[in-house]
């Protein structure tokens, strides 16, 4: 991070002044030092750009990963929770069957009694005594039947005997399997706990290393606007070295001239002029607008200023991102001047063909995001005039995602208002 920020620091602090005193080739040089300096600081705006996606990129994981473990955490607590519940029911449940449990063991324990009471009672009984009971009945069959009561009692007792204990069993049994399960639910909540103490301690860790990236990825957003603020500052200088060169030969100028030229549509609207405009120092790093805009619905005919020949067509659209000129035609004329058509939605014409004035040559477009608009903001047509002698069809590069793309260039003095050769209003 230091090391980026003296680069950035050494790459700013270069700044060439023009003297009055300077030649072409002076200023020609200190346009080439700027633009070197210029790459220097676009170099290090990728690098920035770079750290800046990778520290956004360790941000949204981060995010991510703490959104997730407060969603396991809420889900350990609730689970807990439950657990908890579960616990408490389990220990109600073996305390009622404890009780029960009390409750059948003692019922058992009575009937056993009343049994063993009634066997002993029984027993006692000896041959005389038994004899004379047997004399007091009137007869035998009351004696019988007696006897058979006694036992009935005791079948009965012992039925009930035997149900209790069966129950018991069951009783018993069920208390088993509360206490294992109340065991395993003890085990599950000390577990739960243990991942709910980690998923805490993690997601703290992840929080705090989410604060930390969210103030790298600040101080780089920092660093990166000042880096295009500074480039900004480049494209300016190379603005004021470039208008300061010498326009090419005076006699290879044309004369301005109201009606050396056509009007290159059919109705005619204009909504930005040439040069320094309100728009212009909004939306051109230049400041200026090097030609003036028709208001033109998309697919409007575009028709040739005068006649000529087509010196290049183009599409700065396709290259992904770059905003320029679009779709594109430049006209060498035979007077001095050359004409460009920028922001078409089509072209009819091919370089080297010849035209004549007032023959279509393509359609308005400049509906943003439409392939051919490049930078504009509506549909309209983009008309500019060069000297001829000044203007070539070079490789253009820019901070605004343009590599190489072919466009005419030329120095600033070499651009003309279109209204001094253009038809009276």
């Amino acid at each position: 991070m230091k090391k980026l920020l003296l680069i950035l620091i050494v790459t700013f602090s270069f700044f060439p002044t023009i003297s009055s005193a300077q030649t072409n080739s002076d200023i020609q040089q200190k346009i080439e030092e700027t633009k070197r300096e210029r790459d220097k600081l676009l170099e290090e705006q990728k690098k920035l750009q770079t750290a800046l996606n990778e520290v956004s990129k360790e941000g949204q994981t981060l995010q991510t990963n703490v959104k997730t473990l407060d969603t396991t955490r809420s889900k350990l607590a609730n689970d807990l929770k439950l657990t908890q519940a579960n616990i408490n029911t389990s220990n109600l449940t073996i305390k009622k069957l404890e009780g029960d449990i009390g409750t059948n063991e003692s019922e058992i324990e009575t009937h056993k009694s009343a049994i063993k009471e009634s066997l002993q009672r029984i027993a006692s009984y000896d041959k005389q005594s038994f004899v004379f009971g047997l004399l007091s009945y009137e007869s035998l069959d009351e004696v019988w039947s007696d006897t058979v009561n006694i036992w009935d009692l005791q079948d009965k007792i012992n039925d009930r005997i035997n149900t209790l204990e069966k129950t018991q069993v069951k009783l018993i049994e069920n208390k088993v399997a509360k206490e294992s399960q109340k065991k395993q639910l003890v085990s599950l909540s000390s577990q739960l706990s243990g991942q709910k103490r980690v998923v805490d301690e993690t997601r703290t860790a992840q929080a705090l290393l989410l604060a930390a990236t969210k103030n790298k990825e600040a101080e780089y957003q920092k660093m990166l606007k000042e880096n295009k603020a500074r480039e900004e500052e480049f494209e300016r200088l190379l603005f004021q070295f470039e208008s300061a060169l010498t326009a090419s030969d005076a006699s290879e100028r044309p004369t301005a001239g109201r009606g050396a030229l056509a009007w290159p549509l059919e109705n005619v609207f204009i909504t930005q002029q040439f040069g320094r405009t309100s728009a212009s120092t909004r939306l051109y790093v230049s400041g200026t607008h090097n030609g003036i805009d028709f208001r033109a619905t998309v697919g409007t005919p575009v028709k040739s200023v005068r006649g000529g020949v087509v010196s290049g067509t183009g599409n700065t659209d396709d290259q992904r991102g770059c905003y320029s000129y679009g779709r594109w035609i430049l006209i060498r004329h035979n007077n001095g001047l050359s004409s460009l058509y920028a922001h078409l939605s089509g072209s009819i014409v091919t370089t080297g063909q010849d035209v004549s004035e007032g023959q279509v040559i393509g359609y308005t477009g400049g509906q943003p995001r439409q392939n051919g608009s490049g930078f504009s903001t509506g549909p309209h047509l983009h008309f500019g005039l060069f000297v001829t002698a000044g203007v070539q069809i070079l490789p253009y590069s820019s901070s605004k995602n343009c590599q190489n793309v072919s466009i005419p260039l030329a120095n600033p003095r070499d651009y003309l208002d279109p209204l001094g050769y253009l038809p009276n209003l």
